[in-house]
């Protein structure tokens, strides 16, 4: 029998579903012009969890730590159990929509089932509806979640059909069987690991004997930069040190053309705009609570995945910034987090947690939680997620937009923005023991981009949309639904 071994990095996310402030389940808000065919909806899942494999496969963990987890075809597939429909109660407001994904975000995941589930929402205004997909970060992470999804969508209304490809073979293994097949492997994989071990052990000296100066060097290039990764970038923010378990989503709408327009008018990128906005959001909540702050710790994923990558599995690494929220220039806090991300990324050490993931990986579920603990997290993440250029169908409904809902692994704040089809949604999602005046932060995110579209002369403004219920009878991009 063939599984997959689920690497150590993937094996922490899906160890941190066990506790509720580590737990990594993401969300996808996609808003449809009208309600699909059920049916059809579910034909639609049906295809799809046949050709990405993990979309079936569910996590069996040994019994004791003498192999990896691996990633099996469930025998005991039920699509009924991962594809759902529901209604909103009128009058199906957006803000009643992210509130319920707030809910369905704070509930644990079956982790004896494949980590995911698709909920269509019915009864929003104007005849909308809304598919939430929720995934746990074991299975992939923003990007290739997109890809392992891409064949849900349709670039017309009505397509002709697709063929379905055959049903994966299920595959049969306990938990006490993977723990007797790691015990039988074990003799083999230490002495292969010690010959790894002998090998590169062997590459160091040759390489300390040919060049000393270079070798010890590199060394110590290495260990300042794996300093300057493990220290804090900056203090964190007296307002947003306490943790509870409620939370809240708040977003924005925002005409991609005119936020790339503002971040080459200020010298950097989309994603640098994006941030600079965020960052002029937390300045403003901050400046009218009367705390202000100059800087304070955000971490930012920066994708690695290569086109040969497998959809599955994460391909990220990240940065933490020294957020300049204190600035109130735009255009500078564009290029203060442009020279950061720039010069974050060169760091040598950039990688060091995925080289330490095997070890952690192994550690007691209470001490890994320590270890956690005492690491500490920064106050804010923010993900950037580039979705699908063009116009997608759904079971013949458009998709209008898409919003991001993150994670809460300890910090206060999870920002996502999502690029589709000539939109950029801000996604806020946040703590409320941290954020506690919600009405300001909505009112703070819309003028940190608003003040951000101003750079390149546009009229274009950013809609606080939970806030002003836009789910409006026309397409937001602006053309023809």
């Amino acid at each position: 029998m063939s599984t997959e071994r689920m690497d150590a990095f993937d094996q922490l996310l899906h160890r941190g579903e066990a506790n509720p402030r580590t737990r990594s389940g993401v969300m996808s808000v996609e808003i449809l012009d009208r309600a699909p065919d059920w049916e059809r909806f579910m034909g639609c899942y049906e295809r799809v969890s046949r050709t990405a494999l993990r979309l079936r496969q569910k996590v069996v963990m040994p019994m004791l730590p003498t192999t990896a987890p691996r990633w099996v075809v469930d025998p005991h597939f039920d699509l009924n159990f991962h594809v759902r429909r529901v209604a909103l109660a009128e009058p199906g407001t957006l803000r009643a929509l992210l509130d319920f994904a707030d809910t369905a975000m704070q509930a644990p995941m079956d982790i004896s089932r494949p980590l995911w589930t698709v909920t269509l929402v019915e009864g929003l205004t104007h005849g909308r509806a809304a598919v939430l997909s929720q995934m746990s970060h074991a299975v992939t992470d923003g990007v290739g979640g997109l890809e392992m999804v891409a064949q849900l969508y349709d670039d017309e209304r009505d397509p002709p059909p697709r063929a379905l490809a055959p049903v994966p073979i299920p595959q049969d293994l306990s938990a006490g069987e993977l723990t007797i097949t790691g015990l039988n492997q074990l003799p083999v994989g230490v002495l292969s690991t010690a010959r790894g071990a002998a090998s590169g052990a062997a590459a160091t000296v040759g390489q300390i004997i040919r060049d000393p100066v270079g070798a010890l060097g590199g060394a110590l290039k290495y260990l300042r930069s794996a300093k300057r990764v493990m220290a804090p970038a900056a203090e964190t923010s007296p307002l947003l040190r306490r943790r509870g378990r409620a939370t809240r989503t708040e977003a924005v709408d925002i005409d991609f053309d005119a936020l790339r327009a503002a971040a080459k008018a200020a010298g950097g990128s989309l994603n640098d705009a994006y941030l600079a906005g965020l960052c002029g959001a937390l300045g403003r909540y901050h400046q009218t609570l009367g705390v202000p702050v100059g800087t304070l710790p955000m971490a930012v994923p920066v994708s690695v995945r290569s086109d040969d990558d497998p959809a599955g599995g994460n391909r990220f690494t990240g940065v933490t910034l020294a957020a300049p929220i204190g600035q109130t220039d735009p255009g500078e806090r564009i290029r203060t987090v442009r020279a950061q991300m720039l010069s974050r990324r060169e760091e040598p050490a950039l990688g060091l947690f995925g080289a330490i993931a095997p070890a952690l990986s192994l550690l007691p579920q209470p001490l890994l939680e320590a270890v956690t603990e005492a690491v500490g997290a920064p106050d804010v993440q923010a993900s950037n997620v580039p979705g699908y250029p063009g116009d997608t169908y759904l079971a013949g409904a458009k998709v209008l937009r898409q919003y991001g809902l993150g994670p809460l692994p300890g910090v206060a704040m999870m920002v996502v923005m999502v690029s589709r089809a000539g939109l950029c949604t801000v996604t806020a999602r946040y703590d409320l023991a941290s954020v506690t005046d919600p009405a300001l932060f909505a009112n703070c995110l819309r003028e940190g981009f608003d003040e951000v579209l101003k750079l390149a002369g546009r009229s274009a403004s950013p809609v606080v949309a939970a806030s002003a219920d836009d789910l409006t009878g026309s397409d937001p991009s602006g053309r023809s639904a």
